[in-house]
Protein backbone atom coordinates (compact mmCIF):
# COMPACT_ATOMS: atom_id res chain seq x y z
CA UNK A 1 0.00 0.00 0.00
CA UNK A 2 2.94 2.23 0.56
CA UNK A 3 4.87 1.67 -2.51
CA UNK A 4 1.76 1.91 -4.39
CA UNK A 5 0.51 5.01 -3.00
CA UNK A 6 3.65 6.63 -2.27
CA UNK A 7 4.93 6.70 -5.96
CA UNK A 8 2.83 9.39 -6.70
CA UNK A 9 5.40 11.88 -5.12
CA UNK A 10 7.90 9.30 -6.84
CA UNK A 11 6.40 10.95 -10.46
CA UNK A 12 6.27 14.50 -9.05
CA UNK A 13 9.80 14.16 -8.81
CA UNK A 14 10.46 12.85 -11.69
CA UNK A 15 8.46 15.25 -13.66
CA UNK A 16 9.60 18.62 -11.77
CA UNK A 17 13.33 17.28 -11.95
CA UNK A 18 13.12 16.35 -15.57
CA UNK A 19 11.45 19.84 -15.94
CA UNK A 20 14.75 21.32 -13.66
CA UNK A 21 17.72 18.98 -15.14
CA UNK A 22 16.06 19.69 -19.09
CA UNK A 23 15.67 23.48 -18.62
CA UNK A 24 18.87 24.53 -19.86
CA UNK A 25 18.62 22.02 -22.63
CA UNK A 26 15.28 23.56 -24.01
CA UNK A 27 17.12 26.56 -24.58
CA UNK A 28 19.43 25.15 -27.37
CA UNK A 29 18.43 25.66 -31.26
CA UNK A 30 18.37 21.89 -31.64
CA UNK A 31 15.48 21.28 -29.32
CA UNK A 32 12.87 23.88 -28.72
CA UNK A 33 14.46 26.94 -28.70
CA UNK A 34 12.97 28.44 -25.21
CA UNK A 35 14.40 31.40 -23.52
CA UNK A 36 14.94 31.65 -19.77
CA UNK A 37 11.16 32.87 -19.18
CA UNK A 38 9.44 30.02 -21.44
CA UNK A 39 11.14 27.72 -19.19
CA UNK A 40 10.27 29.20 -16.31
CA UNK A 41 6.31 29.62 -17.50
CA UNK A 42 6.65 25.63 -18.22
CA UNK A 43 7.58 24.87 -14.41
CA UNK A 44 4.37 27.68 -13.58
CA UNK A 45 2.09 26.21 -15.88
CA UNK A 46 2.68 22.46 -14.28
CA UNK A 47 1.98 24.17 -11.11
CA UNK A 48 -1.12 25.73 -12.12
CA UNK A 49 -2.43 22.28 -13.46
CA UNK A 50 -1.74 20.87 -10.04
CA UNK A 51 -3.36 23.22 -8.43
CA UNK A 52 -6.76 23.04 -10.96
CA UNK A 53 -6.34 19.11 -10.85
CA UNK A 54 -6.46 19.11 -6.77
CA UNK A 55 -9.26 21.37 -6.52
CA UNK A 56 -11.75 19.50 -9.09
CA UNK A 57 -10.22 15.91 -7.69
CA UNK A 58 -9.95 16.56 -4.32
CA UNK A 59 -13.82 16.77 -4.61
CA UNK A 60 -14.77 13.99 -6.84
CA UNK A 61 -12.45 12.14 -4.36
CA UNK A 62 -14.78 12.93 -1.13
CA UNK A 63 -17.44 11.51 -3.39
CA UNK A 64 -16.42 9.06 -5.27
CA UNK A 65 -13.89 7.43 -3.31
CA UNK A 66 -9.74 7.23 -2.97
CA UNK A 67 -9.25 4.82 -4.53
CA UNK A 68 -11.24 5.59 -7.90
CA UNK A 69 -9.50 9.24 -8.21
CA UNK A 70 -6.02 7.61 -7.31
CA UNK A 71 -6.67 5.06 -10.30
CA UNK A 72 -8.06 8.00 -12.43
CA UNK A 73 -5.54 10.52 -11.79
CA UNK A 74 -2.41 8.13 -12.10
CA UNK A 75 -4.25 7.38 -15.87
CA UNK A 76 -4.21 11.18 -16.75
CA UNK A 77 -0.70 11.32 -15.77
CA UNK A 78 0.66 9.05 -17.56
CA UNK A 79 -0.82 10.06 -20.86
CA UNK A 80 0.02 14.11 -20.60
CA UNK A 81 3.48 13.02 -19.83
CA UNK A 82 3.51 10.65 -22.96
CA UNK A 83 2.55 13.17 -25.09
CA UNK A 84 4.90 15.67 -23.68
CA UNK A 85 7.34 13.59 -25.59
CA UNK A 86 6.16 14.64 -28.87
CA UNK A 87 6.25 18.37 -28.16
CA UNK A 88 7.18 20.46 -30.97
CA UNK A 89 7.18 24.25 -29.72
CA UNK A 90 6.64 25.82 -26.74
CA UNK A 91 2.74 25.90 -26.47
CA UNK A 92 2.25 22.38 -26.94
CA UNK A 93 4.93 21.81 -24.43
CA UNK A 94 2.61 23.95 -22.49
CA UNK A 95 -0.41 22.42 -22.62
CA UNK A 96 1.06 19.01 -21.63
CA UNK A 97 2.54 20.33 -18.92
CA UNK A 98 -0.45 21.89 -17.74
CA UNK A 99 -2.60 18.81 -18.01
CA UNK A 100 0.39 16.54 -16.45
CA UNK A 101 -0.21 18.88 -13.44
CA UNK A 102 -3.68 18.40 -13.38
CA UNK A 103 -3.15 14.69 -13.15
CA UNK A 104 0.01 15.04 -10.14
CA UNK A 105 -2.55 17.67 -8.24
CA UNK A 106 -5.13 15.35 -8.35
CA UNK A 107 -2.99 12.32 -6.93
CA UNK A 108 -1.95 14.45 -3.82
CA UNK A 109 -5.68 15.11 -2.67
CA UNK A 110 -6.85 11.26 -3.08
CA UNK A 111 -3.29 9.45 -2.03
CA UNK A 112 -3.10 11.69 1.29
CA UNK A 113 -6.45 10.87 2.22
CA UNK A 114 -5.95 7.51 1.86
CA UNK A 115 -2.55 7.32 3.49
CA UNK A 116 -4.04 8.56 6.77
CA UNK A 117 -6.95 6.85 6.87
CA UNK A 118 -5.06 3.66 6.50
CA UNK A 119 -1.96 4.13 8.42
CA UNK A 120 -2.30 3.60 12.51
CA UNK A 121 -2.28 6.27 14.28
CA UNK A 122 0.74 5.27 16.31
CA UNK A 123 3.06 6.06 13.25
CA UNK A 124 1.13 8.27 10.93
CA UNK A 125 3.58 10.82 11.44
CA UNK A 126 6.95 9.41 10.15
CA UNK A 127 5.33 7.69 7.36
CA UNK A 128 3.40 10.18 6.05
CA UNK A 129 6.98 12.33 6.34
CA UNK A 130 8.69 9.14 4.95
CA UNK A 131 5.93 8.95 1.83
CA UNK A 132 6.25 12.51 1.02
CA UNK A 133 9.80 12.21 1.11
CA UNK A 134 9.81 9.35 -2.08
CA UNK A 135 9.21 12.69 -3.94
CA UNK A 136 13.65 13.09 -3.67
CA UNK A 137 13.76 9.10 -5.10
CA UNK A 138 11.77 9.99 -8.03
CA UNK A 139 14.02 13.57 -8.35
CA UNK A 140 16.82 11.43 -8.20
CA UNK A 141 15.74 8.94 -11.37
CA UNK A 142 14.55 11.82 -13.12
CA UNK A 143 18.84 13.34 -12.93
CA UNK A 144 19.87 9.80 -13.46
CA UNK A 145 17.98 9.55 -16.56
CA UNK A 146 18.62 13.23 -18.04
CA UNK A 147 22.36 12.70 -16.95
CA UNK A 148 23.01 9.86 -18.75
CA UNK A 149 20.39 10.03 -21.80
CA UNK A 150 21.39 13.55 -22.47
CA UNK A 151 25.34 12.18 -22.84
CA UNK A 152 26.39 13.24 -26.49
CA UNK A 153 27.97 9.46 -26.09
CA UNK A 154 24.49 8.29 -25.70
CA UNK A 155 21.51 10.05 -26.99
CA UNK A 156 22.42 13.62 -26.60
CA UNK A 157 20.21 16.49 -26.16
CA UNK A 158 18.26 16.31 -29.13
CA UNK A 159 16.25 13.22 -29.00
CA UNK A 160 17.41 12.55 -25.19
CA UNK A 161 14.71 14.99 -23.60
CA UNK A 162 12.08 13.17 -25.36
CA UNK A 163 12.98 9.54 -24.35
CA UNK A 164 13.39 10.90 -20.47
CA UNK A 165 9.67 11.88 -20.53
CA UNK A 166 8.69 8.38 -22.58
CA UNK A 167 10.40 6.37 -19.49
CA UNK A 168 8.09 8.55 -17.20
CA UNK A 169 5.12 7.48 -18.65
CA UNK A 170 6.50 3.33 -19.30
CA UNK A 171 7.10 4.13 -14.92
CA UNK A 172 3.22 4.89 -14.74
CA UNK A 173 2.21 1.87 -16.61
CA UNK A 174 3.89 -0.14 -14.06
CA UNK A 175 2.32 1.63 -11.02
CA UNK A 176 -1.27 1.68 -12.41
CA UNK A 177 -0.31 -2.19 -12.21
CA UNK A 178 0.13 -2.44 -8.34
CA UNK A 179 -2.50 0.17 -7.41
CA UNK A 180 -4.88 -2.26 -8.77
CA UNK A 181 -4.17 -3.95 -5.32
CA UNK A 182 -4.93 -1.26 -2.67
CA UNK A 183 -8.10 -1.34 -0.90
CA UNK A 184 -10.81 1.44 -0.82
CA UNK A 185 -10.46 3.51 2.77
CA UNK A 186 -12.92 1.93 5.07
CA UNK A 187 -13.44 5.29 6.67
CA UNK A 188 -14.87 6.34 3.24
CA UNK A 189 -17.07 3.48 3.00
CA UNK A 190 -18.24 3.73 6.58
CA UNK A 191 -19.30 7.32 6.13
CA UNK A 192 -21.40 6.73 2.74
CA UNK A 193 -23.23 3.59 4.60
CA UNK A 194 -21.33 0.94 2.48
CA UNK A 195 -20.23 -0.97 6.15
CA UNK A 196 -20.30 -4.23 5.27
CA UNK A 197 -17.68 -3.69 2.03
CA UNK A 198 -15.99 -1.48 4.98
CA UNK A 199 -15.67 -4.56 7.66
CA UNK A 200 -14.73 -6.93 4.50
CA UNK A 201 -11.60 -4.27 4.03
CA UNK A 202 -10.68 -4.60 6.98
CA UNK A 203 -11.08 -8.45 7.83
CA UNK A 204 -9.12 -8.89 4.61
CA UNK A 205 -6.04 -6.90 6.16
CA UNK A 206 -6.65 -8.35 9.33
CA UNK A 207 -6.22 -12.30 7.53
CA UNK A 208 -3.03 -11.02 5.70
CA UNK A 209 -1.38 -9.84 8.83
CA UNK A 210 -2.64 -12.99 10.94
CA UNK A 211 -0.70 -14.96 8.32
CA UNK A 212 2.46 -13.06 9.27
CA UNK A 213 1.97 -12.32 12.71
CA UNK A 214 -0.26 -14.86 14.41
CA UNK A 215 -3.68 -14.65 15.70
CA UNK A 216 -4.38 -10.44 16.71
CA UNK A 217 -5.60 -9.62 20.16
CA UNK A 218 -9.03 -8.47 20.56
CA UNK A 219 -9.61 -4.66 20.51
CA UNK A 220 -11.91 -2.93 22.61
CA UNK A 221 -14.06 -0.63 21.08
CA UNK A 222 -12.87 3.51 21.13
CA UNK A 223 -15.66 6.05 21.40
CA UNK A 224 -12.60 8.39 19.59
CA UNK A 225 -13.28 5.98 16.54
CA UNK A 226 -16.49 6.46 15.55
CA UNK A 227 -17.21 7.54 12.21
CA UNK A 228 -19.62 10.26 11.52
CA UNK A 229 -22.38 10.70 8.44
CA UNK A 230 -23.48 7.27 7.93
CA UNK A 231 -25.76 7.08 4.98
CA UNK A 232 -26.53 10.71 5.61
CA UNK A 233 -23.14 12.04 5.04
CA UNK A 234 -23.33 10.44 1.24
CA UNK A 235 -23.16 13.03 -1.76
CA UNK A 236 -20.58 16.54 -1.90
CA UNK A 237 -20.82 18.44 1.07
CA UNK A 238 -22.34 21.40 0.42
CA UNK A 239 -19.56 24.66 0.15
CA UNK A 240 -21.13 26.72 2.61
CA UNK A 241 -20.65 24.02 4.94
CA UNK A 242 -17.11 23.74 4.01
CA UNK A 243 -16.47 27.69 4.34
CA UNK A 244 -17.58 27.02 7.84
CA UNK A 245 -15.95 24.70 8.97
CA UNK A 246 -12.55 26.20 7.69
CA UNK A 247 -12.91 29.81 8.20
CA UNK A 248 -14.84 29.61 11.48
CA UNK A 249 -14.71 26.38 13.47
CA UNK A 250 -10.89 25.78 12.38
CA UNK A 251 -10.18 29.02 11.63
CA UNK A 252 -6.61 28.73 13.33
CA UNK A 253 -5.64 25.59 11.55
CA UNK A 254 -6.61 26.94 8.58
CA UNK A 255 -4.44 29.85 8.87
CA UNK A 256 -1.41 27.71 9.92
CA UNK A 257 -1.88 25.44 6.99
CA UNK A 258 -2.56 28.09 4.38
CA UNK A 259 0.97 29.81 5.64
CA UNK A 260 3.03 26.32 5.82
CA UNK A 261 1.78 25.73 2.06
CA UNK A 262 3.03 28.78 0.85
CA UNK A 263 5.88 28.88 2.58
CA UNK A 264 6.65 25.36 1.57
CA UNK A 265 6.01 25.86 -2.36
CA UNK A 266 7.85 28.93 -2.78
CA UNK A 267 11.08 27.57 -1.43
CA UNK A 268 10.34 24.80 -3.25
CA UNK A 269 9.50 25.81 -6.40
CA UNK A 270 11.72 28.97 -6.45
CA UNK A 271 14.81 26.97 -5.77
CA UNK A 272 14.45 23.51 -7.68
CA UNK A 273 12.58 24.55 -10.97
CA UNK A 274 15.39 26.96 -11.70
CA UNK A 275 18.05 25.06 -10.56
CA UNK A 276 19.58 24.14 -13.98
CA UNK A 277 19.64 27.98 -14.72
CA UNK A 278 21.84 29.06 -11.82
CA UNK A 279 24.07 26.17 -12.69
CA UNK A 280 24.32 27.29 -16.34
CA UNK A 281 24.51 31.38 -16.08
CA UNK A 282 26.08 31.62 -12.83
CA UNK A 283 28.88 28.92 -12.11
CA UNK A 284 28.66 27.57 -16.61
CA UNK A 285 28.07 23.73 -15.52
CA UNK A 286 27.66 22.23 -18.76
CA UNK A 287 23.76 21.21 -20.17
CA UNK A 288 24.54 17.87 -19.65
CA UNK A 289 26.05 17.44 -16.33
CA UNK A 290 23.77 19.67 -14.48
CA UNK A 291 21.84 16.48 -13.12
CA UNK A 292 25.48 15.51 -10.97
CA UNK A 293 24.08 18.38 -8.38
CA UNK A 294 21.01 17.55 -8.26
CA UNK A 295 21.90 14.23 -6.06
CA UNK A 296 23.49 16.01 -3.01
CA UNK A 297 20.28 18.18 -3.40
CA UNK A 298 17.67 14.89 -3.35
CA UNK A 299 19.86 13.10 -1.00
CA UNK A 300 19.34 15.97 1.63
CA UNK A 301 15.81 15.93 0.93
CA UNK A 302 15.06 12.05 1.75
CA UNK A 303 17.49 11.63 4.20
CA UNK A 304 15.64 14.50 6.31
CA UNK A 305 11.83 12.74 7.07
CA UNK A 306 13.97 9.57 7.32
CA UNK A 307 15.99 10.38 9.80
CA UNK A 308 13.45 13.20 11.43
CA UNK A 309 10.55 11.59 10.80
CA UNK A 310 9.95 9.30 14.21
CA UNK A 311 10.24 12.34 16.12
CA UNK A 312 7.19 13.85 14.91
CA UNK A 313 5.35 10.84 16.80
CA UNK A 314 7.68 11.12 19.93
CA UNK A 315 8.41 14.89 20.10
CA UNK A 316 5.32 15.81 18.84
CA UNK A 317 3.76 17.53 16.10
CA UNK A 318 3.89 21.32 17.43
CA UNK A 319 7.45 21.45 18.47
CA UNK A 320 9.05 19.92 15.52
CA UNK A 321 7.09 21.06 12.61
CA UNK A 322 7.95 24.71 13.94
CA UNK A 323 11.61 23.43 14.78
CA UNK A 324 12.04 22.58 10.71
CA UNK A 325 10.25 25.27 9.27
CA UNK A 326 12.53 27.59 11.38
CA UNK A 327 15.99 25.84 10.74
CA UNK A 328 15.45 25.58 6.84
CA UNK A 329 14.25 29.24 6.98
CA UNK A 330 17.55 30.38 8.88
CA UNK A 331 19.50 28.17 6.52
CA UNK A 332 17.89 29.31 3.35
CA UNK A 333 18.70 33.27 4.44
CA UNK A 334 22.47 31.67 5.02
CA UNK A 335 22.63 30.51 1.56
CA UNK A 336 21.17 33.28 -0.13
CA UNK A 337 23.68 35.69 1.37
CA UNK A 338 26.55 33.45 0.39
CA UNK A 339 25.38 33.51 -2.90
CA UNK A 340 24.86 37.10 -2.98
CA UNK A 341 28.32 37.65 -1.28
CA UNK A 342 30.14 35.35 -4.32
CA UNK A 343 31.44 32.98 -1.57
CA UNK A 344 29.81 30.13 -3.45
CA UNK A 345 30.73 27.99 -6.70
CA UNK A 346 28.40 25.32 -8.19
CA UNK A 347 29.47 22.44 -6.15
CA UNK A 348 29.27 24.68 -2.45
CA UNK A 349 26.06 25.97 -3.36
CA UNK A 350 24.82 22.20 -4.03
CA UNK A 351 26.28 21.34 -0.34
CA UNK A 352 24.34 24.54 0.84
CA UNK A 353 21.44 23.31 -0.48
CA UNK A 354 21.78 19.65 0.81
CA UNK A 355 22.01 20.68 3.95
CA UNK A 356 18.90 23.46 4.08
CA UNK A 357 16.53 21.05 2.76
CA UNK A 358 17.42 17.75 4.50
CA UNK A 359 15.22 19.98 6.98
CA UNK A 360 13.07 22.09 4.38
CA UNK A 361 11.74 18.28 3.22
CA UNK A 362 10.97 17.29 6.16
CA UNK A 363 9.19 20.65 6.82
CA UNK A 364 7.46 20.55 3.57
CA UNK A 365 5.93 16.99 4.45
CA UNK A 366 4.98 18.21 7.72
CA UNK A 367 2.79 20.90 5.42
CA UNK A 368 1.17 17.92 3.70
CA UNK A 369 0.42 15.93 6.63
CA UNK A 370 -0.83 18.79 8.83
CA UNK A 371 -3.12 19.64 6.34
CA UNK A 372 -4.44 15.91 5.83
CA UNK A 373 -5.06 15.35 9.58
CA UNK A 374 -6.46 18.16 10.92
CA UNK A 375 -10.10 18.58 9.26
CA UNK A 376 -12.85 16.23 9.84
CA UNK A 377 -12.89 13.56 7.54
CA UNK A 378 -16.27 14.16 5.45
CA UNK A 379 -14.02 16.62 3.68
CA UNK A 380 -10.25 15.54 4.39
CA UNK A 381 -9.89 15.18 0.13
CA UNK A 382 -11.50 18.47 -0.18
CA UNK A 383 -9.53 20.29 2.77
CA UNK A 384 -5.89 19.19 1.48
CA UNK A 385 -6.56 20.13 -2.07
CA UNK A 386 -7.85 23.78 -1.03
CA UNK A 387 -4.66 24.23 1.29
CA UNK A 388 -2.76 22.46 -1.83
CA UNK A 389 -4.40 24.93 -4.03
CA UNK A 390 -3.51 28.32 -1.93
CA UNK A 391 0.02 27.12 -1.15
CA UNK A 392 0.91 25.80 -5.05
CA UNK A 393 -1.17 28.94 -6.65
CA UNK A 394 0.29 31.28 -4.25
CA UNK A 395 3.76 30.25 -4.03
CA UNK A 396 4.01 27.46 -7.01
CA UNK A 397 3.38 29.28 -9.69
CA UNK A 398 4.20 32.72 -9.04
CA UNK A 399 8.08 31.63 -8.05
CA UNK A 400 9.40 29.77 -11.06
CA UNK A 401 8.48 32.96 -13.30
CA UNK A 402 9.40 35.37 -10.47
CA UNK A 403 12.73 33.49 -10.39
CA UNK A 404 13.01 32.93 -14.01
CA UNK A 405 12.71 36.50 -14.13
CA UNK A 406 15.62 37.81 -11.72
CA UNK A 407 17.88 34.66 -13.49
CA UNK A 408 17.30 36.19 -16.81
CA UNK A 409 18.42 39.39 -16.27
CA UNK A 410 22.22 38.18 -15.43
CA UNK A 411 21.95 40.10 -11.68
CA UNK A 412 23.01 37.56 -8.68
CA UNK A 413 21.91 40.50 -6.32
CA UNK A 414 18.25 40.39 -7.46
CA UNK A 415 18.75 36.32 -7.42
CA UNK A 416 19.68 36.45 -3.62
CA UNK A 417 16.41 38.57 -3.09
CA UNK A 418 14.19 36.19 -4.42
CA UNK A 419 15.91 33.45 -2.37
CA UNK A 420 15.85 35.55 0.75
CA UNK A 421 11.83 35.88 0.36
CA UNK A 422 11.28 32.41 0.39
CA UNK A 423 13.39 32.48 3.92
CA UNK A 424 11.44 34.88 5.40
CA UNK A 425 8.08 33.01 4.40
CA UNK A 426 9.66 29.79 6.09
CA UNK A 427 10.44 31.40 9.29
CA UNK A 428 6.61 33.35 8.94
CA UNK A 429 5.36 29.87 9.21
CA UNK A 430 7.44 28.76 11.50
CA UNK A 431 6.68 31.29 13.85
CA UNK A 432 2.87 30.36 13.39
CA UNK A 433 2.94 26.94 14.06
CA UNK A 434 4.44 27.29 17.30
CA UNK A 435 1.45 28.86 18.22
CA UNK A 436 -1.00 26.92 16.48
CA UNK A 437 -0.14 23.51 15.30
CA UNK A 438 -2.03 20.57 16.59
CA UNK A 439 -0.95 17.71 18.96
CA UNK A 440 -2.18 15.21 16.87
CA UNK A 441 0.73 12.66 17.13
CA UNK A 442 -0.62 8.71 18.68
CA UNK A 443 -4.30 10.06 18.51
CA UNK A 444 -6.82 8.82 16.30
CA UNK A 445 -8.10 11.17 13.11
CA UNK A 446 -11.65 11.19 14.58
CA UNK A 447 -9.87 12.78 17.89
CA UNK A 448 -7.99 14.96 16.29
CA UNK A 449 -11.02 16.80 14.03
CA UNK A 450 -14.39 15.58 15.35
CA UNK A 451 -17.06 16.73 12.77
CA UNK A 452 -19.86 18.92 14.10
CA UNK A 453 -22.44 20.03 11.71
Amino acid sequence: MVIALGVAWVLDGLEVTLVGSLGSVLERSDTLALDAAQVGWTGSLYIAGTVLGALIFGRLTDRLGRKRLFMLTLMLYMAATLATAFAQDFLFLALCRFVTGLGIGGEYAAINSAIDELVPARVRGRVNLIINASFWIGAALGAGLSLVILDPQVMGAALGWRVCFLLGAVLAVAVLLVRRHVPESPRWLLMHGRHAEAEAVVRSIEAQVEQQHGALPAVDHAPGASIQGGTAGSGMLPWREIAHVLLHRYRQRSVMVALMMVAQAFVYNAIFFTYSLVLTRFFQVPDHRVALYIFPFALGNVLGPLLLGHLFDSIGRRRMIAATYLLSGAGLAATAWAFNAGLLDARSLALCWSAVFFVASAAASSAYLTASEVFPLRMRAMAISIFYAIGTGVGGFVAPVLLGWLIASGDRHAVAAGYALGACLALLAGGCALRFAVDAERRTLEEVAEWKS
